[in-house]
């Protein structure tokens, strides 16, 4: 069950560096979705820049970027679900600043598309059969990260806490961090 609520009444509300996850509508999103089990397509940063509220990605066709949360909102509303990150501070060593700091120096890189194909082979029924898990994180890709990744990255890299410990950044996608104990749900932005 979903708390729908409108950005200007919770803004206030949204912390630095809360995870923004996006459930899609289209073919692709579908298909991301499904591979995913989950009705997650996309993963964002809400990251306040002075008195205004950005949402960072690493978004498809775009690369790193910051864009104003009210543009993603009036663009998608209803579809995005804002996820308190370290609830009730279970991490104490988790460093905030140093997460979000990491996600706002994403912005400009180029988009994973090879993480992503990478990641989505991994749900090919055959080609299961030949990969092996993998959970190593000290194997940093060399390659641009696409969205779910460059949030793992974040927190991990930045923040000094691993949101999905036993996956490697490269493969971890929307659900995955969904399902993260690190992160908790708070409310979904149904509009402006």
């Amino acid at each position: 069950m979903r708390c729908h609520v409108n950005l200007s009444e919770v803004a206030g509300q949204i912390k630095d560096g809360d995870l923004l996850l996006f459930r899609g509508n289209g073919a692709i999103a579908r298909l991301i979705a499904v591979a995913g089990r989950s009705d997650y397509t996309h993963a964002g940063r809400a990251v306040w820049w002075g008195n205004d509220l950005f949402c960072c990605e690493v978004r498809e066709l775009k690369g790193g970027r910051a864009v104003t949360l009210e543009s993603q909102v009036a663009k998608h509303p209803g579809l995005i679900d804002v996820f308190e990150v370290n609830p009730s501070l279970r991490w104490r060593e988790f460093d905030r600043r140093g997460a979000v700091r990491f996600i706002r120096r994403l912005a400009g890189c180029d988009y994973g598309y090879r993480g992503v194909w990478l990641a989505a082979l991994r749900h090919l029924p055959v080609w299961r059969l030949w990969m092996q898990a993998d959970s190593d994180d000290r194997r940093v890709a060399d390659q641009p990260p696409f969205c779910s990744q460059a949030c793992a990255m974040a927190d991990r890299i930045g923040g000094g806490i691993d949101p999905v410990p036993h996956l490697a950044d490269r493969l971890t996608e929307p659900a995955d961090l969904a399902r993260s104990p690190f992160y908790r749900y708070r409310f979904t932005l149904g509009g402006v």
